[in-house]
Protein backbone atom coordinates (compact mmCIF):
# COMPACT_ATOMS: atom_id res chain seq x y z
CA UNK A 1 0.00 0.00 0.00
CA UNK A 2 1.38 3.19 -0.88
CA UNK A 3 2.27 5.98 1.69
CA UNK A 4 3.75 5.31 5.07
CA UNK A 5 6.37 2.74 4.68
CA UNK A 6 8.47 2.00 7.83
CA UNK A 7 10.36 3.57 11.10
CA UNK A 8 13.04 4.43 9.65
CA UNK A 9 15.23 5.11 12.59
CA UNK A 10 15.08 6.74 16.10
CA UNK A 11 17.10 9.39 17.97
CA UNK A 12 17.78 9.69 21.65
CA UNK A 13 19.27 12.07 23.75
CA UNK A 14 21.67 10.19 25.87
CA UNK A 15 24.29 11.12 28.67
CA UNK A 16 26.32 8.53 28.26
CA UNK A 17 27.77 7.52 24.61
CA UNK A 18 30.80 5.26 26.10
CA UNK A 19 27.95 3.21 28.17
CA UNK A 20 25.62 2.81 24.99
CA UNK A 21 28.41 2.20 22.62
CA UNK A 22 28.95 -1.23 25.12
CA UNK A 23 25.42 -2.11 25.57
CA UNK A 24 24.71 -1.50 21.89
CA UNK A 25 27.58 -3.49 20.13
CA UNK A 26 28.61 -5.74 23.20
CA UNK A 27 25.23 -6.81 24.68
CA UNK A 28 22.82 -6.37 21.59
CA UNK A 29 24.91 -7.13 18.83
CA UNK A 30 24.84 -3.87 16.86
CA UNK A 31 27.63 -2.43 15.10
CA UNK A 32 28.71 1.60 15.21
CA UNK A 33 28.00 3.36 12.22
CA UNK A 34 29.63 7.23 12.71
CA UNK A 35 31.35 8.41 16.31
CA UNK A 36 31.76 11.95 16.97
CA UNK A 37 32.01 13.55 20.39
CA UNK A 38 28.74 14.06 20.71
CA UNK A 39 27.18 11.78 18.45
CA UNK A 40 26.70 7.99 18.36
CA UNK A 41 24.97 5.83 15.46
CA UNK A 42 23.87 2.28 15.50
CA UNK A 43 23.86 0.18 13.38
CA UNK A 44 21.53 -3.24 12.76
CA UNK A 45 21.45 -4.00 9.01
CA UNK A 46 22.55 -2.54 5.64
CA UNK A 47 21.40 0.95 5.82
CA UNK A 48 23.79 3.98 7.09
CA UNK A 49 22.27 3.59 11.09
CA UNK A 50 18.77 2.92 12.92
CA UNK A 51 19.65 4.30 16.04
CA UNK A 52 20.84 7.57 16.51
CA UNK A 53 22.31 8.72 20.31
CA UNK A 54 23.50 12.70 20.62
CA UNK A 55 24.47 14.03 24.34
CA UNK A 56 22.86 15.41 26.51
CA UNK A 57 20.93 15.02 29.74
CA UNK A 58 16.94 13.67 28.69
CA UNK A 59 18.05 10.03 28.53
CA UNK A 60 14.71 10.13 26.54
CA UNK A 61 13.63 9.64 23.07
CA UNK A 62 14.71 12.58 20.57
CA UNK A 63 12.86 12.00 17.36
CA UNK A 64 10.96 9.24 15.43
CA UNK A 65 12.08 8.85 11.43
CA UNK A 66 9.43 7.66 9.55
CA UNK A 67 9.94 7.28 6.11
CA UNK A 68 7.74 7.74 3.15
CA UNK A 69 7.80 5.47 -0.03
CA UNK A 70 7.42 8.40 -2.81
CA UNK A 71 7.36 12.13 -2.53
CA UNK A 72 3.70 12.30 -3.40
CA UNK A 73 2.77 10.04 -0.12
CA UNK A 74 5.01 12.27 1.85
CA UNK A 75 3.41 15.38 0.46
CA UNK A 76 0.00 13.63 1.15
CA UNK A 77 0.85 13.42 5.00
CA UNK A 78 2.12 16.88 5.08
CA UNK A 79 -0.75 18.72 3.75
CA UNK A 80 -2.91 16.40 5.90
CA UNK A 81 -1.42 17.73 8.75
CA UNK A 82 -1.37 21.37 7.98
CA UNK A 83 -5.01 20.96 7.28
CA UNK A 84 -5.67 19.66 10.96
CA UNK A 85 -3.38 22.24 12.46
CA UNK A 86 0.22 20.49 13.11
CA UNK A 87 2.88 22.67 12.29
CA UNK A 88 5.20 21.09 9.90
CA UNK A 89 8.61 22.41 8.91
CA UNK A 90 9.99 21.78 5.39
CA UNK A 91 13.82 21.04 7.67
CA UNK A 92 16.96 22.09 6.00
CA UNK A 93 20.09 20.58 3.73
CA UNK A 94 21.73 20.04 6.70
CA UNK A 95 19.59 17.62 8.69
CA UNK A 96 18.83 15.84 5.33
CA UNK A 97 21.94 15.34 5.25
CA UNK A 98 22.56 14.40 9.06
CA UNK A 99 20.23 11.94 8.57
CA UNK A 100 21.09 10.51 5.66
CA UNK A 101 17.64 10.81 3.70
CA UNK A 102 16.53 12.77 0.69
CA UNK A 103 13.82 15.38 2.36
CA UNK A 104 13.02 15.92 5.65
CA UNK A 105 9.67 17.85 7.13
CA UNK A 106 9.57 18.14 10.98
CA UNK A 107 6.38 18.08 13.17
CA UNK A 108 5.24 17.04 16.65
CA UNK A 109 2.81 14.70 17.76
CA UNK A 110 -0.05 15.67 20.36
CA UNK A 111 2.29 14.55 23.69
CA UNK A 112 5.13 16.62 21.67
CA UNK A 113 7.17 13.93 20.54
CA UNK A 114 9.16 15.06 17.36
CA UNK A 115 8.58 13.34 14.64
CA UNK A 116 10.62 13.71 11.08
CA UNK A 117 9.06 12.50 8.34
CA UNK A 118 11.40 11.51 5.88
CA UNK A 119 11.81 10.10 2.06
CA UNK A 120 14.74 7.93 0.65
CA UNK A 121 16.36 7.03 3.87
CA UNK A 122 20.01 5.95 3.81
CA UNK A 123 19.91 5.50 -0.11
CA UNK A 124 23.95 5.87 -0.05
CA UNK A 125 26.60 2.98 -0.45
CA UNK A 126 27.45 2.12 3.42
CA UNK A 127 29.69 -0.49 4.80
CA UNK A 128 28.04 -4.37 4.77
CA UNK A 129 26.49 -5.34 8.07
CA UNK A 130 28.18 -8.06 9.75
CA UNK A 131 27.90 -8.69 13.45
CA UNK A 132 29.83 -11.38 15.14
CA UNK A 133 27.47 -11.49 17.69
CA UNK A 134 24.47 -11.90 15.88
CA UNK A 135 25.20 -14.20 12.74
CA UNK A 136 21.84 -14.59 11.96
CA UNK A 137 21.18 -10.75 12.05
CA UNK A 138 18.38 -8.52 12.23
CA UNK A 139 14.98 -8.52 11.05
CA UNK A 140 14.51 -5.00 9.29
CA UNK A 141 14.34 -4.63 5.44
CA UNK A 142 10.20 -4.41 4.08
CA UNK A 143 9.57 -4.61 7.92
CA UNK A 144 11.70 -1.17 9.24
CA UNK A 145 13.94 -0.79 12.48
CA UNK A 146 11.70 -2.34 14.83
CA UNK A 147 8.82 -1.11 16.79
CA UNK A 148 8.60 1.46 19.08
CA UNK A 149 6.05 1.95 22.50
CA UNK A 150 5.82 5.83 23.07
CA UNK A 151 3.55 6.87 25.71
CA UNK A 152 0.73 8.93 25.44
CA UNK A 153 0.95 11.37 28.91
CA UNK A 154 -2.65 11.84 29.61
CA UNK A 155 -3.53 12.56 26.12
CA UNK A 156 -6.30 10.67 25.15
CA UNK A 157 -6.28 7.33 22.93
CA UNK A 158 -8.39 9.81 19.85
CA UNK A 159 -6.22 12.64 19.67
CA UNK A 160 -2.74 10.14 19.79
CA UNK A 161 -5.00 7.72 16.74
CA UNK A 162 -5.70 10.66 15.34
CA UNK A 163 -2.22 11.47 14.27
CA UNK A 164 -0.62 8.83 13.58
CA UNK A 165 -3.77 6.52 12.32
CA UNK A 166 -5.93 9.04 10.13
CA UNK A 167 -2.74 11.59 9.24
CA UNK A 168 0.69 9.66 9.17
CA UNK A 169 -0.66 6.49 8.10
CA UNK A 170 -0.75 3.68 10.39
CA UNK A 171 -3.23 0.98 10.17
CA UNK A 172 -4.35 -0.67 13.25
CA UNK A 173 -3.55 -3.97 14.30
CA UNK A 174 -4.88 -4.90 17.84
CA UNK A 175 -5.49 -3.48 20.89
CA UNK A 176 -4.96 -4.43 24.77
CA UNK A 177 -6.30 -3.37 27.80
CA UNK A 178 -5.32 -4.68 31.59
CA UNK A 179 -5.67 -3.96 34.84
CA UNK A 180 -1.70 -4.28 35.90
CA UNK A 181 -2.53 -2.59 39.20
CA UNK A 182 -5.74 -1.97 41.29
CA UNK A 183 -7.14 0.60 39.40
CA UNK A 184 -3.95 1.24 36.81
CA UNK A 185 -5.19 0.25 33.20
CA UNK A 186 -2.79 -0.19 30.55
CA UNK A 187 -4.54 0.06 27.75
CA UNK A 188 -2.54 0.38 23.87
CA UNK A 189 -3.07 0.22 20.54
CA UNK A 190 -0.88 -1.51 18.23
CA UNK A 191 -0.46 0.30 14.83
CA UNK A 192 1.27 -1.46 11.64
CA UNK A 193 2.59 0.05 8.54
CA UNK A 194 4.12 -2.72 6.64
CA UNK A 195 4.11 -6.83 7.63
CA UNK A 196 5.67 -6.22 11.12
CA UNK A 197 2.72 -6.87 13.46
CA UNK A 198 3.54 -3.15 14.98
CA UNK A 199 6.07 -0.52 14.19
CA UNK A 200 4.32 1.41 16.78
CA UNK A 201 2.50 0.73 19.72
CA UNK A 202 0.33 4.04 21.69
CA UNK A 203 -0.52 3.61 25.73
CA UNK A 204 -0.34 5.06 28.87
CA UNK A 205 2.09 3.16 31.29
CA UNK A 206 2.97 4.90 34.75
CA UNK A 207 6.58 5.87 33.58
CA UNK A 208 8.38 9.27 33.29
CA UNK A 209 10.00 8.63 29.72
CA UNK A 210 8.64 9.31 26.97
CA UNK A 211 8.78 6.09 25.64
CA UNK A 212 8.98 2.94 27.37
CA UNK A 213 10.71 0.90 24.58
CA UNK A 214 12.51 -0.04 21.23
CA UNK A 215 12.28 -3.59 20.05
CA UNK A 216 14.65 -5.28 17.75
CA UNK A 217 14.53 -8.12 16.40
CA UNK A 218 16.74 -11.18 15.27
CA UNK A 219 16.33 -13.67 12.55
CA UNK A 220 17.24 -17.22 14.66
CA UNK A 221 15.78 -18.18 17.99
CA UNK A 222 19.57 -19.36 18.93
CA UNK A 223 20.80 -15.70 18.89
CA UNK A 224 18.03 -14.77 21.28
CA UNK A 225 19.40 -17.16 23.71
CA UNK A 226 22.62 -16.24 23.56
CA UNK A 227 21.75 -12.28 23.61
CA UNK A 228 19.96 -13.29 26.67
CA UNK A 229 22.59 -14.82 28.15
CA UNK A 230 25.30 -12.38 27.19
CA UNK A 231 23.59 -9.82 28.91
CA UNK A 232 22.47 -11.81 32.56
CA UNK A 233 26.61 -12.39 32.21
CA UNK A 234 27.28 -8.84 31.76
CA UNK A 235 24.94 -7.65 34.80
CA UNK A 236 22.84 -5.74 32.20
CA UNK A 237 19.66 -4.96 34.43
CA UNK A 238 16.96 -7.52 33.13
CA UNK A 239 13.31 -6.12 33.01
CA UNK A 240 11.02 -8.73 31.68
CA UNK A 241 12.45 -11.88 31.84
CA UNK A 242 11.79 -14.60 28.39
CA UNK A 243 8.05 -14.66 27.45
CA UNK A 244 5.39 -14.43 25.05
CA UNK A 245 2.45 -11.63 23.89
CA UNK A 246 -0.88 -12.47 23.25
CA UNK A 247 -1.16 -10.16 20.11
CA UNK A 248 2.35 -10.54 18.00
CA UNK A 249 3.22 -14.02 20.01
CA UNK A 250 6.95 -12.35 19.48
CA UNK A 251 9.03 -14.59 22.25
CA UNK A 252 10.99 -11.89 23.85
CA UNK A 253 12.86 -10.51 26.75
CA UNK A 254 13.64 -6.66 28.02
CA UNK A 255 16.49 -5.07 29.58
CA UNK A 256 17.00 -1.45 30.97
CA UNK A 257 19.02 1.05 28.74
CA UNK A 258 21.69 3.26 30.12
CA UNK A 259 19.41 5.76 29.54
CA UNK A 260 16.20 3.75 31.70
CA UNK A 261 13.46 3.03 29.13
CA UNK A 262 13.82 -0.51 28.37
CA UNK A 263 14.98 -2.61 24.84
CA UNK A 264 12.79 -5.47 23.83
CA UNK A 265 14.72 -8.47 22.25
CA UNK A 266 12.79 -10.27 20.36
CA UNK A 267 12.45 -13.63 17.54
CA UNK A 268 9.55 -14.79 15.62
CA UNK A 269 6.69 -12.60 15.96
CA UNK A 270 3.91 -12.60 13.72
CA UNK A 271 2.92 -10.69 10.37
CA UNK A 272 0.52 -8.86 8.92
CA UNK A 273 -0.87 -9.27 5.09
CA UNK A 274 -2.63 -6.38 4.13
CA UNK A 275 -4.17 -8.11 1.25
CA UNK A 276 -6.28 -10.32 3.37
CA UNK A 277 -8.72 -9.54 6.41
CA UNK A 278 -6.73 -8.83 9.36
CA UNK A 279 -8.96 -9.70 12.19
CA UNK A 280 -8.91 -6.80 14.85
CA UNK A 281 -9.09 -8.11 18.70
CA UNK A 282 -9.09 -6.53 21.64
CA UNK A 283 -7.26 -8.44 24.17
CA UNK A 284 -7.23 -8.55 28.11
CA UNK A 285 -4.02 -8.94 28.77
CA UNK A 286 -0.48 -8.15 27.60
CA UNK A 287 1.36 -11.09 27.76
CA UNK A 288 0.57 -14.85 27.22
CA UNK A 289 3.23 -16.69 29.33
CA UNK A 290 6.34 -15.82 30.86
CA UNK A 291 7.77 -11.52 31.22
CA UNK A 292 8.07 -12.10 34.95
CA UNK A 293 9.34 -8.91 36.73
CA UNK A 294 13.09 -10.73 37.64
CA UNK A 295 12.70 -9.84 41.65
CA UNK A 296 9.63 -12.38 41.70
CA UNK A 297 10.72 -15.16 39.58
CA UNK A 298 13.54 -15.55 42.15
CA UNK A 299 11.51 -15.33 44.66
CA UNK A 300 9.34 -18.30 42.50
CA UNK A 301 12.24 -20.40 42.04
CA UNK A 302 13.84 -19.70 45.94
CA UNK A 303 10.18 -21.07 46.80
CA UNK A 304 10.50 -24.07 45.10
CA UNK A 305 13.82 -24.87 46.06
CA UNK A 306 13.42 -24.91 49.37
CA UNK A 307 10.19 -27.45 48.89
CA UNK A 308 12.90 -29.20 46.56
CA UNK A 309 14.19 -32.53 48.65
CA UNK A 310 17.11 -34.69 47.14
Amino acid sequence: MAGLKELAYVVYEVSDLNEWENFGVNMLGMEVGERTSNTLTLRNDALAHRWVLKQGTADDLAASGYEYDSNEGLDVAVAKLRADGFEVEDATATLAKERKVERIFVTHDPMGNRAELVTRFSCEPVPEFKSQAIPSGFLTGVCGAGHQFILTKNISQAEAMNFYHTLLGFRVSDRIVQEIAPGIIADAMFLHCNPRHHTLALGEIPMPKRTHHFMLQVNAFQDLGFTYDRCIRAGVPLIMTIGSHPNDQMLSFYVESPSGFAVEYGWGGLTIDDDTTWPYRVYDKLDSWGHFDPKAEIELLTRGLTKRTM
